[in-house]
C-alpha cells in the first residue's frame, strides 16, 4: 500500500463540490457563490446555534402559551363519525344508496360502483357543561370534555395513509422533510440535555405507514430527529454497557472518539461530525437519566390503575404515562403512534363492528388520564396535548369490487375529519368548525393540515413564516412554502 497514494484519496473524499468551487484556481467559484448564496443557496438558518450544543434551549419569537407538546396520532385514521361528529341526518339515510352528486370526481381507496349509506354505528350523547357530542365508546373521556376543544373541520388533500401521515408531520406527502417535532427541537432546543428533545413511542403492534419519516429531520441536522423509544425492555436498545464495560472505561473510550470526530471536523467542516458528538454524549447521559425516567413501577399505585399500566407490554396506556413523566423531565416533543385504526371492514380485526371496539377500549382511559394527570399536576396550562388521525373515514360503507362485506368499515376520506387539542393555550370547552350534514366535507372554519402545525408553532411562540431553514433554494418551513396557512384564532385562549 502506497501511503501517499491513501493520503491522496482521503483528500478527495473530503473534498466536497462547494470546497472545489471556492478554492479553484482562477477563484470565479469563490466569486459566484458570493453572489449566489442568498439568492440560490437561501439565507442563513432563521435560528442560530451553537454547533457544540445543537440541543441548548433558545427562545422563541414571542411569549409562548405552550412549552411542550405531547402528540397523540392514532395510526389508520379513526372514523370521526363513530367517535365525536354525531350526525343525525346519516342516521336518516342508512342503507341507502349514495346520491350521485356525493360520489362525482371523488376517489376512493377502495369504493367501487354506488354504495349505500352507513349511519354511526354507536350511540351519542352530549356531556359536560359544555355539551358536546361524544360516542359511548368512549365513557372515560366523557369526564373530561370540557378541557378539550374539538376542531372538527380538519381537511387534508392525501388519502393514502403514508403521504396523509407524512403531510399530517412534516407538511409534505413526500420524503425528505424534517417533522413537527425536529422542527421544534430546531427552534427551542430542549431544558434537559440528559434527555432527547424528541422523543417517539409506538404502540398496537406496528410501525405506522410513514415509517421513522414521520419522526425524522430531513434536511435538518439529523441531532434533532425524534429518538424511538420503548416502554419495555431498555428505553433504548444497547443502550445499557456490555458486561465488562464500566461506566468509567465507556466515559475514557467516549472521550478517545470525541477527539477523533473533532479532528475529523476540523479537516472536513462537516457539521454532521458534531451531530455524532452531540448524540454520542447524549446516549451516555441517557444510561442514567432515561433508565429512571421509563421506570414506570415507581409510580404509585392509584395512578397506574388510573391510566390502565400494562406492565411489560408495548401498550397505549404505558406510552401515555411515559408522555407525563417525559414531560415533567424536559423532553420538548413527545409524539406517541398507535396503530390498527383502518377500519375498512375488509376482516373483523379491522372492522367498526370489530377491532375499532378494542382500540377504542385501548385508549378511552390512557388519554383521559393523561390529560387529568397534567392539570392535576399543573402542567396542562403549558402542554398542548393534541390527538388526531391522517384523515378521517367515508359517511358510506365500504365496498370492495362493489359487493357489500360481511364485515363493517368506511373508507379513508380526506374531506374532514375531527381532532382534539387540550391544554398550552387552546380554549376549552368548544367545539370548532363543521363538516356537511353527512360529515364528508369540512364545510365552515375550515382547517388545513398546515393551519394545525401554524397555529400549534404559535402556541409554542413561533411566527411559522420566520422559522425557516435554507435548503434547495428555498427557506424551507414546516407549514410548507407552496400552501396557504394560517394560524386558527378561534381556537386560541
Amino acid at each position: 500500500m502506497n501511503p501517499f497514494s491513501e493520503l491522496f484519496r482521503e483528500q478527495l473524499r473530503l473534498v466536497t463540490r462547494r470546497h472545489f468551487l471556492r478554492n479553484c484556481s482562477t477563484g470565479l467559484g469563490a466569486l459566484w457563490l458570493s453572489t449566489q448564496a442568498g439568492r440560490v443557496f437561501g439565507a442563513a438558518p432563521s435560528v442560530v446555534r451553537d454547533a457544540a450544543r445543537p440541543l441548548a434551549p433558545m427562545k422563541p419569537h414571542f411569549r409562548p402559551r405552550a412549552k411542550r407538546v405531547i402528540f397523540l396520532h392514532m395510526a389508520g385514521a379513526p372514523s370521526h363519525l363513530e367517535l365525536f361528529d354525531y350526525k343525525p341526518e346519516l342516521a336518516k339515510y342508512n342503507g341507502q344508496d349514495c346520491p350521485q352528486r356525493y360520489l362525482e370526481g371523488k376517489r376512493f381507496a377502495f369504493i367501487q360502483g354506488i354504495p349505500k349509506l352507513l349511519g354511526p354505528q354507536y350511540g351519542f350523547r352530549q356531556y359536560g357543561r359544555s355539551g358536546a357530542w361524544l360516542s359511548d365508546r368512549l365513557p372515560h373521556f366523557s369526564r373530561v370534555v370540557d378541557e378539550v376543544c374539538f376542531v372538527k373541520s380538519l381537511h387534508t388533500d392525501q388519502f393514502n395513509h403514508a403521504p396523509a401521515q407524512l403531510a399530517m408531520h412534516t407538511g409534505y406527502p413526500t420524503l425528505g422533510y424534517p417533522s413537527m417535532g425536529a422542527w421544534v427541537c430546531y427552534g427551542l432546543g430542549t431544558v434537559n440535555e440528559d434527555l432527547p428533545g424528541f422523543i417517539v413511542l409506538l404502540s398496537g403492534g406496528k410501525t405506522p405507514d410513514s415509517g421513522k419519516s414521520g419522526w425524522g429531520a430531513g434536511f435538518l441536522p439529523s441531532v434533532y430527529q425524534g429518538v424511538q423509544c420503548r416502554s419495555r425492555g431498555e428505553p433504548v436498545l444497547y443502550l445499557s454497557n456490555p458486561a465488562g464495560v464500566s461506566r468509567d472505561l465507556r466515559r475514557l473510550s467516549l472521550n478517545a472518539l470525541n477527539d477523533l470526530n473533532h479532528r475529523a471536523h476540523a479537516d472536513a467542516g462537516d457539521p454532521e461530525t458534531l451531530t455524532r458528538i452531540a448524540q454520542y454524549e447524549t446516549a451516555f447521559k441517557m444510561q442514567v437519566s432515561a433508565v429512571s425516567a421509563f421506570d414506570l413501577s415507581s409510580e404509585p399505585e392509584d395512578v397506574r390503575t388510573a391510566y390502565g399500566v400494562r406492565p411489560g407490554e408495548e401498550a397505549f396506556a404505558n406510552n401515555c404515562l411515559l408522555a407525563r413523566r417525559l414531560a415533567e423531565r424536559g423532553v420538548r416533543y413527545i409524539q406517541l403512534f398507535h396503530w390498527g385504526w383502518d377500519s375498512h371492514g375488509a376482516s373483523e380485526s379491522e372492522a367498526l363492528d370489530g377491532g375499532f371496539r378494542q382500540r377504542c377500549r385501548e385508549v378511552d382511559r390512557p388519554m383521559t388520564a393523561l390529560l387529568a394527570d397534567l392539570k392535576q399536576r399543573g402542567m396542562l396550562d403549558e402542554t398542548l396535548v393534541v390527538w388526531s388521525g391522517e384523515f378521517g373515514r367515508t359517511p358510506m360503507r365500504e365496498n370492495r369490487g362493489g359487493v357489500e362485506m360481511k364485515w363493517v368499515g368506511r373508507d379513508h376520506n380526506p374531506g374532514a375529519f375531527t381532532l382534539w387539542m387540550a391544554g398550552g393555550g387552546v380554549r376549552r370547552g368548544i367545539s370548532f368548525g363543521e363538516s356537511d350534514e353527512l360529515g364528508y366535507e369540512a364545510v365552515v372554519d375550515k382547517v388545513s393540515v398546515h393551519d394545525l402545525k401554524a397555529t400549534m408553532l404559535h402556541l409554542l411562540g413561533f411566527d411559522h413564516h420566520r422559522l425557516t431553514f435554507p435548503f434547495q433554494g428555498l427557506d424551507q418551513r414546516v407549514t410548507n412554502v407552496t400552501k396557504p396557512s394560517e394560524v386558527v384564532q378561534g381556537v386560541l385562549a
